[in-house]
């Protein structure tokens, strides 16, 4: 039941993600490290991943299809890390230290629990039997 109900909350945060990606581009493009190629194009496709990803990982149909969406959000959750870093360091750089320790260490602990339950909730990682 748990794992049903935080599948869809994590589904609707990568869907709602997604389509912020898709309308309202420049936030995204702001934070995009300098070595990224074509930053307007990966903000797009980094916004179709995400809706397609939140709809993979809720459909009825395929345990394939919602293990593949869990593997992909995961992996999307690693690639945009070092996105979430460059925001970091260049909003404390910033003179009034913008939005603070308080947001970015937490969003930093933040992703590895993000990946991890992608791959929870996409049932990529293994059940633990309890002991009789």
């Amino acid at each position: 039941m748990i794992r049903a109900v935080l599948r869809w909350l994590l589904a609707l945060f990568y869907f709602i993600a997604g389509v912020v990606h898709l309308v309202l581009p420049a936030p995204f493009l702001t934070i995009m490290p300098a070595w990224v190629p074509a930053p307007g194009a990966v903000v797009l496709w980094t916004g179709v991943a995400e809706i397609l990803g939140a709809i993979g990982l809720v459909q009825p149909f395929s345990k394939r299809l919602r293990q593949a969406a869990g593997w992909g959000l995961a992996a999307y959750a690693l690639c945009v890390w070092p996105a979430n870093i460059n925001h970091m360091m260049i909003d404390m750089a910033r003179g009034d230290g913008g939005l603070g320790m308080g947001y970015h260490v937490p969003r930093m602990f933040a992703q590895p629990v993000i990946i991890w339950l992608a791959l929870w909730v996409g049932e990529c990682l293994p059940l633990r039997r309890k002991s009789a």
